[in-house]
C-alpha cells in the first residue's frame, strides 16, 4: 500500500526527516575525507625531508627502510602528527559546515512544503475573521496529518458558518415577516379607535385580541426554538410513559378536535423513556394542533405508542388530510416552514410548529420523522432513545 509521507503524523514525519539530515550529514563528512586523504597524504611527503618520506614510502610498499632514513623520519614525526592532525581537523569542519548548510537549505525547502498550508488557512482565517463566509482552503497535496485534519476542520466549521448566517439572515426575514401583518392589524385598529374612526366594539376588541395571542404565541415558539439552539430546552428528565402522556394530552385535546371535526383512534402500548414529560407533551399537542388546521377534512386523528427495535420508542400521529410533500423526509424544517401553498397564515398558528417539535425531539437524543400515509393523510413520528432499566 502506497503510503504519502506528507500524510505521516507530524511527529513521525519530523522524527524521518531529522534522521534522514543526520546521515546526509554523516555522508558528506565520510565521503569527504575519503576524498581529501590521498592528496593530504601526498602534501604530507611534500613536507617530509627526503630521508623521511623515502622511509615512510618504504613502510607503504612493505619494504624495510634503512636506519638512517628511520631516524629522520621518527625525528619529524611529532612536527608533522601536529601539522596533520590540524589538517584532518580542516577538512572535518570544512566538510562539517557543508553539511550543515546543504541539510539547512534542504530542512528549510521542506518545512515550507509542510507549513505551506498552515500559510494558507491562516489567511483564510483572517478572511473568515473579516467576515467572508465563503472562504474555504480546499484540498491540499503537501503537509502533515494534522495539517491535513486542521485544513478540512476549517473547511466544514466555514461552511457550517455561513449555513447558519444563511439561515440567521433568512430567520431574521421570516420573523418580521410574521411580525408585520398581525403588528399591522394592531397597529391601524388601534390607530383608527383613538382617531374615532372606529368604534370601541366588543367584536372588535376580541378581533384584536386573537392577533395579540398569535403574537404571544409566537414569541414562546421563539424562546423555545432559542433554548433549544443554547441547548437549554431539556434540563429535568424522568421517567416517562408515553401511552400515558398521549391519553392526558388527547383528553386535553377533546374539545378543540371536537370543534375541527376529528374524531380520535389510539393504539397506545406503554413504553417508557428517559425525558421532559412537559417538552413531550408539548410536542404532541403541537402535532394535534397541526392536525387540526391542515388535516381537520380527513375526519379521523390516529394516535400510536410503541416500541421501535431494541433501543427506541415512537409516539406517531396519523391523519387522512392532504398529507406532505414527497420530498418532506429531506426537506430541512426552515422557520415557518410549511407543507404546500394552502398552508398558509390564514389557516391560523404560527409556523413553527413542526420546528418546535424537531427541537424537542433533537433535545431527547430523538428525531423527527415524516412518511405518507396509505390510501392518503401524513404520519409524523416522534422517535426517542428508550429508557434504561434500573
Amino acid at each position: 500500500m502506497k503510503i504519502s509521507l506528507s500524510r505521516l503524523p507530524l511527529g513521525i514525519l519530523t522524527a524521518l526527516v531529522t534522521i534522514v539530515l543526520l546521515i546526509i550529514s554523516v555522508f558528506i563528512i565520510y565521503a569527504g575525507v575519503d576524498y581529501m586523504e590521498p592528496r593530504l597524504e601526498a602534501r604530507l611527503l611534500e613536507r617530509m625531508p627526503p630521508e623521511a618520506a623515502k622511509a615512510y614510502t618504504d613502510f607503504n610498499s612493505g619494504k624495510l627502510p634503512s636506519q638512517e632514513s628511520l631516524q629522520k623520519l621518527l625525528s619529524t614525526m611529532p612536527e608533522l602528527e601536529e601539522w596533520a592532525n590540524w589538517e584532518v581537523d580542516k577538512i572535518i569542519l570544512g566538510f562539517g559546515a557543508t553539511a550543515v548548510t546543504f541539510c539547512g537549505l534542504v530542512g528549510y525547502w521542506l518545512a515550507r512544503k509542510i507549513s505551506r498550508p498552515l500559510e494558507v488557512l491562516a489567511q483564510a482565517t483572517q478572511n473568515l475573521r473579516a467576515g467572508d463566509f465563503a472562504v474555504r482552503v480546499g484540498s491540499i497535496r503537501k503537509g502533515a496529518k494534522e495539517v491535513a485534519t486542521l485544513v478540512k476542520t476549517f473547511d466544514e466549521l466555514a461552511a457550517e458558518l455561513e449555513n447558519m448566517e444563511s439561515r440567521l439572515r433568512f430567520n431574521t426575514m421570516a420573523v418580521a415577516h410574521e411580525l408585520r401583518t398581525p403588528l399591522t392589524i394592531l397597529q391601524g385598529n388601534l390607530q383608527g379607535m383613538a382617531d374615532g374612526v372606529f368604534p370601541l366594539e366588543q367584536e372588535r376588541i376580541q378581533q384584536l385580541l386573537l392577533q395579540v395571542e398569535g403574537l404571544s404565541a409566537l414569541v414562546e415558539d421563539l424562546r423555545t426554538l432559542s433554548l433549544a439552539a443554547g441547548q437549554k430546552l431539556v434540563t429535568q428528565c424522568q421517567s416517562v410513559d408515553l401511552a400515558a402522556e398521549a391519553a392526558q394530552v388527547l383528553g386535553a385535546s377533546c374539545t378543540s378536535l371536537g370543534s375541527a371535526g376529528m374524531s380520535v383512534e389510539t393504539a397506545l402500548e406503554p413504553v417508557r423513556v428517559s425525558g421532559d414529560s412537559q417538552r413531550l407533551r408539548q410536542a404532541l399537542l403541537a402535532l394535534i394542533e397541526n392536525a387540526t388546521r391542515y388535516a381537520a377534512s380527513g375526519g379521523v386523528l390516529r394516535c400510536e405508542t410503541g416500541r421501535r427495535g431494541a433501543d427506541e420508542a415512537f409516539i406517531r400521529l396519523l391523519d387522512r388530510g392532504p398529507g406532505l410533500p414527497d420530498d418532506v423526509s429531506t426537506h430541512s424544517i426552515d422557520l415557518f416552514w410549511r407543507g404546500d401553498a394552502s398552508r398558509s397564515r390564514a389557516t391560523g398558528g404560527t409556523g413553527l410548529g413542526l420546528s418546535v417539535v424537531q427541537a424537542i425531539a433533537k433535545a431527547h437524543g430523538g428525531r423527527l420523522e415524516f412518511a405518507s400515509r396509505a390510501g392518503g393523510g401524513a404520519v409524523i413520528t416522534i422517535v426517542l432513545p428508550r429508557a434504561i432499566p434500573a
